[in-house]
């Protein structure tokens, strides 16, 4: 089950050495607790499935071209229900192009199923790119991701777009928002099991990638810095049992200039988070009912309910 968070803490960026410590053994009993319990167990499951395929489905993302869909054209009866339903309830959101973008040593095969799930949802052009798995600098890809950006927004006429980032890929199209005018081009980007306040794994090798993303680098500081005016909407999913971002709640976005919405799931594995239904399903509601000024334009059909989460020391929303 996920749950929208608003204003919740993550951890501190670079505690050092006692304090990195307290972080990292209050992050290991969370993960402990989550992992010995049945949703874990599942989840666990699914997240071994999720490695088996991505293996399988690898040389699939290397050989494959980007394309550009030609989206649903002037005629929607051959289309499935749930695409016509989109198109008659928001035609400019069923239009909007969604750019997917890949984590690292990873490629577009790892959105095959989210890129299906949106397609049925009635979204006519998605696209998924690659960037090279020598990338050493988020800034240099981000960069590339701005070209991308630029190419998808001349060949389909729509000015602004939605980007969707998994865990590396989220940080380069936050980089690219925050810091190189990214946020005229991306009317929202989702980010799944990003690590934007870094993640410790990092410290285990010393390539200038990993060294990037370490909490407390200069990156990280300089994405920590002001952002003024972005106009760019965030909703960032992040995961108790994400192996890859240690602790996990550094895959939460804290920003006092961004517009964030931290949705928590509780027991998903890092690389099962773009094949999640709910995720999916989550990802095509937000895009589905934004207005131009990122606000939500229609309720929700699920009843939310607020109370206080005493141990964060904030309000979450939950879905009941």
């Amino acid at each position: 089950m996920a749950h929208p968070s608003v204003r919740q803490r993550p951890a501190p960026a670079d505690p050092g050495g006692d304090g990195r410590l307290r972080v990292l053994a209050r992050d290991g009993a969370t993960r402990a607790r989550r992992l010995a319990s049945p949703t874990g167990v599942a989840g666990a499951t699914v997240e071994s499935l999720s490695w088996a395929a991505r293996v399988a489905l690898y040389p699939l993302g290397i050989v494959a071209g980007p394309g550009v869909d030609e989206g649903h054209g002037y005629r929607i009866e051959h289309l499935s229900p749930g695409q016509r339903s989109l198109i008659l309830h928001d035609l400019e959101a069923a239009g909007t192009p969604i750019l997917l973008v890949h984590g690292l040593i990873d490629n577009r095969s790892t959105f095959v199923l989210l890129r299906r799930a949106l397609k049925r949802r009635g979204f006519g052009t998605v696209v998924a790119m690659n960037y090279s798995i020598l990338t050493r600098d988020v800034r240099v890809a981000a960069a590339r991701l701005a070209q991308e950006v630029d190419a998808l927004v001349e060949q389909t006429g729509y000015e602004r777009i939605h980007v969707v980032g998994h865990s590396l890929g989220g940080l380069i199209a936050r980089y690219y928002v925050q810091r190189l005018g990214g946020d005229s081009r991306v009317h929202t980007l989702v980010t799944l099991g990003t690590p934007h306040g870094g993640t410790e794994l990092a410290r285990l090798l010393g390539t200038p990638i990993l060294r990037q993303l370490r909490p407390g680098s200069p990156l990280m500081q300089e994405l920590a810095g002001p952002a003024t005016g972005c106009r760019t909407r965030f909703v960032c999913w992040w995961s108790e049992l994400d192996e890859a971002v240690v602790p996990a709640r550094n895959a939460m976005l804290v920003h006092d200039d961004l517009a964030v919405t931290n949705i928590r799931l509780r027991s998903a594995g890092h690389l099962s988070l773009p094949n999640l239904p709910n995720v999916a399903a989550g990802i095509a509601g937000t895009l589905a009912m934004l207005d131009a000024d990122g606000d939500v334009t229609t309720a929700s059909v699920t009843p939310l309910t607020t109370r206080a989460d005493r141990r964060n020391g904030s309000g979450v929303l939950y879905y009941e």
